[in-house]
């Protein structure tokens, strides 16, 4: 574990205990009263897999992909079955995985979704860039698909290599996209790669919204213990010193930031399934994140298919919230976007943030990690690169070793972190 994070963590929380995962689990889920509730599916099937890829995924077969579909459903109804009418939620994002090697069944799923749930906001999902032809893309569409990213990574010949994918067919993937259009169309790149330069990321990003992207989301290589990736981690000054750069092309370009690492011709086009208050999880390795408790789901599909068989929810491990530790796990994911609300923080807590944190935001804005303007902090082009310098400590500290245990174990006792 990270004496950073360590540290950070007890600065923030007022506390030197850790967070407490455990394998107890809830029957029931306490959302309903929820605000700003997202929902998440987890496909966790490839036709391969990419040695640098820390999500749960597995070698997809038609016959496993149907089961697991199967208990997805049930798991769907057994949650949504405790409302006691529908509930409104904001969005709906399939993940992975390659959801879209389940597109002929995407619509089975929205439609168990929407037997319990209104979505408002829209329903976003990811493909591999095989997966970007005129047919898949209209069986999406259908299905209510109207946000859509791939995971193109690069589209330069020397990094597809570095990465063990194969060559991306633009041509084929831009006339796919005009033939069959969504409100978002986010492509997915890697920056501190070996050797990259700002002229290569230039490349990337400019054929990404040649191809037919509106959204563009780059983030960063980051080499978990438990991938077999041959890549190593750029050092900090030249990753942030590409990272500066990139950020000011899409600047010089008129792009929209709406994220640490994403940037769109315009404010509607979006794509997070990651900043949102308050999210359900379905699915394999899923994560439900509610107001005083955060859960994930079990890694093991077999594991997976027979607690829901079971009649039970696949919940591995839980951890219960203090109020400071819920804020913690709050601002960091809302800083995520940028910006954090003043107003939505104390809307959600009853206490004003200045009031919990004012020394905190003080101090940010004398080093120059934030601006303040109109009740809405935002990072700075340095806060933005610092919180990408922790958020990497908090993933190799929390995630690594959280992740990398639920590989081993369908079910583990519990962990501290």
């Amino acid at each position: 574990m990270s004496i950073k994070t360590d540290l950070t963590r007890m600065w923030f929380t007022r506390s030197l205990s850790p967070f407490v995962f455990t394998n107890e689990y809830d029957e029931k889920l306490d959302f309903e009263d929820c605000t700003q509730l997202g929902l998440y599916v987890h496909i966790p099937f490839c036709r391969y897999i990419c040695n640098f890829c820390p999500y749960c995924k597995e070698i997809y077969s038609e016959e496993k992909l149907d089961r697991y579909i199967d208990a997805l459903i049930k798991e769907i109804h057994m949650v949504g079955s405790t409302l006691r009418g529908k509930k409104t939620v904001t969005s709906l994002y399939f993940g992975g995985g390659t959801p879209a090697l389940a597109a002929s069944r995407i619509g089975e799923i929205i439609d168990a979704l929407s037997d319990h749930f209104e979505i408002t906001e829209g329903i976003g999902l990811e493909l591999h860039p095989d997966n970007v032809t005129s047919d898949i893309l209209r069986q999406l569409k259908a299905a209510g698909v109207t946000r859509i990213s791939i995971g193109v990574q690069s589209f330069l010949d020397k990094y597809v290599g570095v990465l063990g994918r194969a060559a991306v067919d633009a041509k084929a993937m831009n006339a796919a996209l005009a033939e069959v259009p969504f409100e978002t169309v986010s492509m997915d790149l890697i920056f501190a790669l070996p050797g990259q330069t700002i002229d290569d990321l230039k490349a990337d990003i400019d054929k990404a919204f040649e191809t037919g992207a509106n959204h563009v989301a780059v983030y960063p290589f980051i080499d978990f213990t438990f991938t077999s990736s041959p890549v190593k981690a750029m050092a900090k000054r030249r990753k942030r010193a590409l990272m500066d750069a990139m950020t000011e092309y899409f600047e010089e370009k008129g792009y929209y930031r709406s994220s640490i690492w994403t940037f769109s011709t315009g404010e509607e086009a979006k794509y997070s399934s990651m900043t949102r208050e308050n999210f359900l999880g379905f699915g394999c390795s899923a994560t439900t994140l509610l107001r005083d408790c955060f859960k994930v789901n079990t890694f093991s599909t077999k594991e997976y298919i027979a607690r829901i068989d079971g009649g039970k929810l696949p919940t591995s491990l839980t951890t219960r919230f203090r109020k400071r530790q819920r804020m913690v796990y709050y601002l960091f994911w809302t800083a995520y976007s940028t910006r954090v609300g003043l107003r939505e923080f104390e809307e959600f807590f009853g206490v004003p943030l200045k009031k919990m944190y004012g020394l905190e935001i003080f101090l940010a804005k004398v080093l120059g990690y934030i601006t303040e303007e109109n009740g809405i902090i935002t990072l700075t082009k340095k806060g933005a690169f610092y919180f990408h310098y922790y958020e990497n400590y908090y993933t190799l500290s929390y995630i690594d070793k959280m992740w990398g245990l639920m590989r081993k174990e369908a079910f583990p006792d519990g962990m501290e972190l």
